[in-house]
């Protein structure tokens, strides 16, 4: 439609030039002629007539050249044309394709998507929310095939795929896959907030807490979790290990694991008390009697308590002498208490222990307790009473049994 407008548009100038010309020449007395020889040819003709051939004959040239450049361009407009059109159709594809996933037509938002991936100026878009549609379908090996050509489509350095491609195994629970792309996106970059965080879910499904102490300073220095989420992943994460150690009954391991937590950790309550069981069950509770004795002044904790009592140490009357001692502050403590009776027992002051051991049952009667006076009762002769304490502890750890499971069920 352009090309003819500009067709009219040159032939009337032409003719309008042509005219006023003609009209120009023909009111002279003598417009004159022209004479053009060529060999043995020879052309005359009036000064008007050549003048309207010359403006028809550059309207003809003119003409024939525009014509002909746009024969020559057709085919690279006809293909741009195309193009065009598949483009468009690719758009309206992806958006009809993004809608499907949204209603959650996986099926057809999967075919759709994937049919105009290729003519797509967007084609990485395609491909990724197809992989998104496949795994919601279930076709995991059709998600791994989208996000192959997906990562064909980006570069090296380009996240967005490997992030996907995690959040993807993530979800299915592939934690081992989910691990292996986000470990080459951390090489990438190690502060991505969004990859730190996939890091961190992963670890915690998999029970990885080594891996996931190494990346406690990145999550802090990153503030990827607020502070008190970092100080409770902490906590959970070197207790974890803590045990882990624990479980090898090996005090090189356990102490090795101990040097690695970190001095704002040693202090919260209760995972100190993980590392004296582990050393006291490894058979080195001599080793760390003394920073039991140090805990225990700066915090007063039961369960550390009794762990102290469980100490092999090799002068257990010095062991009774430094419990005695507390008894000026804790004069009350049934477990302190407990604990005396349970250490005069090993020194064999059987008199002192069954003292401690009934004061600690009439402040408050515990299982341990009843069992202790039962063993020293035993160890006095007195067979009666000591099966009455054994009953009283049996009747009192199945109250407690019963209890615990009523406060379950509720």
């Amino acid at each position: 439609m352009k090309n003819l407008i500009y067709f009219l548009g040159s032939l009337l100038s032409a003719v309008a030039v042509a005219f006023l010309l003609h009209s120009w020449l023909a009111k002279q007395n003598d417009p004159g002629y022209v004479l053009i020889g060529f060999g043995h040819w020879s052309l005359e003709t009036s000064l008007t007539v050549f003048t309207v051939a010359q403006v028809i004959g550059f309207f003809a040239l003119y003409s024939f050249f525009r014509l002909l450049g746009v024969l020559i361009r057709m085919p690279s407009q006809f293909a741009k044309r195309r193009r065009s059109i598949k483009f468009n159709r690719s758009q309206e594809a992806l958006v009809a394709g993004l809608f499907d996933a949204a209603d959650g037509n996986w099926e057809r938002a999967e075919k759709i998507l994937i049919k105009h991936a290729a003519n797509s100026g967007a084609p990485l878009l395609h491909y990724l929310t197809a992989a998104r549609a496949a795994q919601s379908r279930g076709a995991l090996d059709k998600r791994d095939e989208y996000l192959k050509k997906a990562s064909e489509q980006s570069s090296d350095t380009d996240m967005t795929v490997g992030l996907t491609q995690a959040e993807l195994h993530l979800s299915e629970q592939q934690f081992a896959q989910a691990l292996e792309t986000l470990g080459k996106l951390h090489s990438i970059n190690p502060g991505h907030a969004r990859v730190l965080k996939m890091m961190h879910q992963a670890y915690q499904h998999i029970g990885d807490w080594e891996g996931l102490s190494k990346l406690l300073p990145s999550l802090q220095q990153n503030k990827i979790l607020m502070e008190g989420e970092v100080k409770l992943l902490e906590t959970q994460t070197f207790s974890r290990l803590l045990k882990q150690a624990a479980a090898q009954n090996d005090e090189q391991a356990i102490q090795a694991c101990w040097e690695s937590v970190p001095n704002h950790i040693k202090v919260v309550p209760g995972i100190a008390n993980i590392y004296f069981a582990a050393m006291i069950a490894a058979g080195a509770g001599a080793n760390i009697e003394s920073a039991v004795i140090k805990q225990l002044s700066r915090h007063w904790d039961d369960t550390l308590l009794m762990l102290f009592s469980n100490i092999d140490s090799g002068d257990v009357a010095k062991q009774l002498q430094t419990a005695e001692q507390w008894l000026a502050v804790y004069n009350g403590d049934a477990v302190l208490l407990s604990v005396l009776g349970k250490l005069a027992l090993k020194t064999g002051q059987m008199e002192k222990a069954e003292q401690y051991l009934l004061k600690s049952t009439n402040i408050d009667a515990s299982v341990d307790a009843y069992q202790i006076l039962g063993d020293v009762l035993l160890a006095k002769g007195e067979k009666d009473k000591a099966c009455e304490y054994f009953k009283r502890a049996l009747e009192l750890a199945s109250r407690e049994v019963i209890s615990s499971a009523e406060s379950i069920s509720e």
